[in-house]
């Protein structure tokens, strides 16, 4: 199982860090060229920034309880509170991502209509719709857990 865990670790890492990049470097350069190319937008700069910060926080929370939650499985902790409350911090964040999306959905439309582009509109209904099934995902493995803690919970007092 070591060598499942350590594969999933490094994916987690491989996903972080371009995202990382992306936030570093892109996000900045996006915002000030967008004000550039469309003017009548540029008050909405800030708060677009913002919204793409707050879904990267949540982002990185979500990937650190990921790692933790495999480590959970590394020490066979799977069945434990831990484990429930990493699936409860992924299902939250998850939810503050779609949530964030799903309040900037019409900012894409004012670029999509301004630029003559819909498939803007179409890359953050996916990403909202990725960040939904993960939420209830999470949220149904949580479910799963503590149904089966219970389960052991009740073994445990009968032997």
């Amino acid at each position: 199982m070591k060598r499942e865990t350590l594969f999933l670790k490094v994916a987690v890492f491989l996903i972080g860090a371009p995202v990382l990049a992306l936030c570093i470097f892109w996000v900045p350069l996006i915002a000030s060229q967008a004000s550039i190319f469309y003017p009548t937008l540029a008050h909405w700069r800030f708060l677009v920034m913002a919204g793409l910060y707050i879904t990267a926080v949540a982002f990185f929370i979500a990937l650190y309880q990921a790692i933790k939650l495999l480590r959970y499985i590394d020490k066979n902790e799977t069945f434990t509170n831990g484990a429930i409350q990493a699936l409860t911090h992924i299902t939250t964040c998850a939810v503050v991502i779609s949530g964030c999306y799903v309040l900037s959905l019409p900012i894409f439309y004012l670029v999509a209509e301004a630029d003559d582009a819909p498939g803007i509109i179409v890359l953050g209904l996916v990403i909202l719709f990725a960040s939904t099934v993960i939420a209830v995902f999470a949220a149904v493995l949580k479910k799963l857990l503590k149904n089966a803690i219970e389960i052991k919970s009740e073994n445990d007092l009968t032997v």
